[in-house]
């Protein structure tokens, strides 16, 4: 079981040493482990959040994170030096979950990342990717390989994921992470001008993001979503998304039709 808000770090934690910079983050990562998160999801793609993360974090909070990060190379030994190598930055001898990023030379990682499995040097295994255009390739991943996670794109606005993702992980018992909550932001331009709808309250909404996040967490299939912030003030309001009720397929629909 996980805690259905998560963090993601690509952007907001892509820093340098300043401690202009970094204060804030150590300030998020306070505030998601005060309040019982625990899934943090990082990539060595993503250029420092990987070192920043493992700088910050501290050994309290190592020992009830779920770290999952990825592989994001070509070749066997490549992929092992690029996954030693982040658990050196995340200091950490063992990583919850390892992902192929963006499918990229899938079946070469895949060998390692169940050998390493087998192990004991990470615990689960998945795939990623971010557009509407890889589900088809996901899903023909996810039948035939027996993985653990898959992480992919899906909002109230970009709903292809329920057309097959979604069923077909329930199906195969596969967890779901879910990325791109916001449409990277973009959602929020439509609603900066728009009151929230009169019927918010009745699922403990109080934000535009919190309807988002609602949206999607309500999905029966989607294990955990992961909207990335450097602020306290936004992970709070993320965070509060896990509490009251959720919306029922009526409201989700309704969700969807406020921000189309």
């Amino acid at each position: 079981l996980l805690p259905v808000i998560g963090l993601g770090t690509t952007g907001a934690f892509e820093v340098g040493v300043d401690a202009r910079e970094r204060d804030p983050l150590a300030a998020v990562l306070g505030g998601f482990f005060a309040a019982g998160a625990t899934l943090i999801d990082t990539s060595p793609m993503y250029s420092s959040a990987e070192t920043v993360l493992g700088d910050l974090l501290t050994s309290a909070m190592q020992s009830s994170a779920f770290i999952a990060t990825k592989v994001w190379t070509r070749g066997e030994r490549e992929g092992i030096a690029q996954m030693t190598r982040a658990m050196e930055l995340l200091r950490r001898k063992k990583i919850e979950l390892m992902q192929v990023h963006n499918l990229l030379d899938l079946e070469v990682q895949l060998r390692t990342l169940r050998r390493w499995r087998d192990e004991g040097r990470i615990r689960y295994i998945g795939i990623t990717h971010y557009t509407v255009e890889s589900h088809e390739r996901l899903a023909e991943v996810i039948e035939r390989e027996p993985l653990d996670f898959v992480q992919f794109n899906y909002s109230a606005t970009t709903t292809a994921a329920e057309q097959r993702l979604l069923p077909l992980c329930a199906d195969k018992g596969v967890a779901v992470i879910v990325n791109r909550a916001f449409d990277d932001g973009k959602i929020f331009a439509r609603l900066k001008e728009r009151p929230l709808p009169p019927w918010a309250g009745e699922i403990g909404c109080t934000s535009g993001a919190q309807l988002l996040l609602k949206f999607v967490i309500a999905h029966p299939a989607v294990t955990c979503v992961i909207p990335a912030t450097g602020k306290l003030r936004n992970l709070q309001d993320n965070l509060a998304a896990a509490q009251g009720p959720l919306p029922d397929e009526r409201q989700r629909r309704a969700i969807s039709a406020a921000v189309a």
